[in-house]
């Protein structure tokens, strides 16, 4: 075992000193050692419960015949970085936390882990680190909320972002902001929509390193604790036949949760989170994969944002093993850590409601949830979201608003500065320029709150949260920072965006983007610590914002 390397020989004696003293005995020296990566705190709603989750599965480690080991790696709450300069490190901390679990499974020899996660950038950065270290490992998710309820009205937390775009357009009364503020989020768990966490979850289980059922059960719901528990027998299992992540996981892996991922509608964090983790498992995913598969993989289900259902109706639909079954005939049959091949899961999935999860010649669209848009302005791509999208605004041709922030952006858009038939266009916002690639959940949910979704369409070199919907395009590549030509935009100038096309243009002669290009400055906003090592190595949005060692 990899742990004989701190435990076995008259030399390791210091080592077996100072593990004595965590409390363990010669029994315990016999036994695989198991980190989990606990990524608990107490500021992210989705991981306030993680604790209890790390406890059941220490206690299915144990009653499999390992050793656990807990350690700390960090958490942010994407909702509550919103809108200021925390938002700057969200992206970063992927790639911190994937180095944090590296760090302590590597510097401690140890046989196995678990990534016991939620939210946003924790789940793909353990992926990261799975990928790149190759030992068995399996991921917990800690599971979403339950929904909120005003009446008989489902709330969730891009309710109160689009509350504070009705209020700003007279829409809605403060009180009425407060209640929805109140009701939204009402406990443990990330989410309820499908956005970044939910659909990172979904990925994990279709990529074969969760159990089963884990992706779509809810915080509150016990069989998370039976799936933990599971998931500790299971990994102890692993580590004795030293079955890797990559003995699990190919470049079909990732081809299948891509196709789950245009099936379902997930976010558009998606086509940043697994080209990143699917390079770290030496296994390149591109935006062309996902172009691909979304032209001929059919979105049959309506979740948040898009549509009326949550993670909660997915889950009572079958969850996942329905997913894989609807989609059986188009899927690789490779292996999962459940000890199941893909196929085997699909064969035994049940589609309980098929209005949630509807069959595939009856889709709610016949193209997947994601669409690659290419053009003057985004020559390596850019993406949208294109299941949130309403009809109307599936070609669109308007006038360039153009801010070099978000906050200018914003303020614009509550002062009602913003009208019907403008490109709201946010620059310096990329993986360089912000840095950090932040998320703006604000300006979208403002355009929808002010009853701008079906006229009003944003375009970024940034990205949008998962709960972003409407006509938001992000990822523009390459960055303005980088010397994209989104930095040759102007006030005024028409872009056109035709998604069915998969266009993205200003009315620009390339001889006169060359020209504007000669006289831009970037913005280039003074950075310190993590931020300046950041940009440093960050690759554009288009490549997955990985870093580049």
């Amino acid at each position: 075992m990899r742990s004989d390397a701190v435990k076995k020989g008259l030399d390791k004696a210091p080592a077996r000193s100072l593990l004595r003293a965590d409390g363990l005995d010669d029994e315990d020296f016999d036994k695989p050692f198991i980190g989990i990566a606990n990524s608990y705190n107490d500021i992210v709603p989705g991981h306030i419960h993680l604790n209890e989750i790390v406890e059941a599965v220490k206690e299915g480690i144990i009653e499999a015949g390992g050793k656990p080991f807990v350690f700390g790696v960090p958490a942010l709450c994407d909702g509550i970085a919103m809108g200021h300069k925390g938002m700057r490190y969200s992206l970063i901390s992927r790639e911190v936390i994937s180095d944090c679990c590296e760090v302590m499974v590597e510097g401690h020899a140890l046989d196995g882990w678990v990534g016991v996660s939620n939210c946003d950038k924790v789940t793909p950065g353990m992926l990261m680190a799975m990928g790149r270290m190759n030992v068995p490992g399996l991921i917990v998710t800690g599971g979403a909320m339950e929904v909120g309820r005003d009446g008989d009205r489902a709330l969730d937390l891009q309710s109160v972002f689009e509350a504070v775009g009705a209020y700003s357009a007279g829409t809605m009364t403060e009180d009425e902001v407060k209640m929805i503020e109140c009701a939204a989020c009402p406990g443990k768990g990330s989410c309820s929509g499908l956005f970044t966490a939910n659909t990172m979850a979904c990925m994990t289980e279709t990529l074969g390193l969760s159990l089963t059922g884990c992706a779509t059960c809810l915080a509150d719901d016990n069989r998370k604790l039976s799936i933990a528990r599971e998931t500790g027998r299971r990994i102890v299992e692993l580590a004795k036949k030293e079955v890797k992540p990559r003995d699990i996981v190919s470049r079909e892996s990732f081809r299948n949760a891509i196709r789950v991922d245009m099936a379902i509608g997930g976010s558009t964090n998606t086509v940043l989170h697994l080209p990143a983790i699917s390079r770290d498992f030496g296994c390149p995913v591109t935006l062309d994969d996902f172009d691909e598969i979304s032209r001929v993989t059919p979105h049959i289900t309506s979740l948040r944002p898009g549509g009326p259902y949550s993670i909660k109706d997915m889950d009572e639909a079958g969850g996942i093993p329905a997913v894989l079954h609807i989609l059986r005939d188009s899927l690789s049959d490779v292996p999962t850590a459940n000890g199941k091949s893909v196929k085997e899961i699909a064969e035994a999935g049940v589609v309980r409601n098929p209005e949630v999860l509807r069959p595939i010649d009856n889709p709610f669209h016949q193209q997947g949830g994601i669409a690659v848009l290419r053009g003057n302005i985004a020559p390596e791509g850019s993406v949208i979201k294109q299941s949130a999208v309403s009809p109307k605004m599936m070609q669109f041709s308007g006038k360039a608003r153009v801010f070099d922030c978000e906050k200018d952006a914003a303020d614009a858009i509550v002062s009602g500065d913003i009208v019907a038939g403008d490109v709201v266009i946010i620059r310096y916002e990329g993986p360089k320029g912000a840095p950090g690639m932040p998320e703006m959940l604000s300006p979208t949910s403002l355009i929808m709150g002010r009853g701008l979704g079906e006229s009003v369409a944003l375009i970024t070199d940034g990205r949008f949260s998962g709960a972003s919907r409407g006509g938001a395009i992000g990822h523009v590549s390459p960055e303005a920072y980088a010397g994209g030509p989104i930095a040759a935009v102007r006030d005024g100038d028409i872009i056109d965006i035709d998604i069915p096309a998969r266009t993205l243009n200003v009315r620009l002669s390339d001889e006169e983007i060359a020209a504007r290009m000669k006289d831009v400055k970037p913005i280039d906003r003074p950075v310190v610590g993590v931020q300046k090592k950041y940009r440093r190595l960050v690759t554009s949005g288009a490549q997955g914002a990985y870093l580049n060692d």
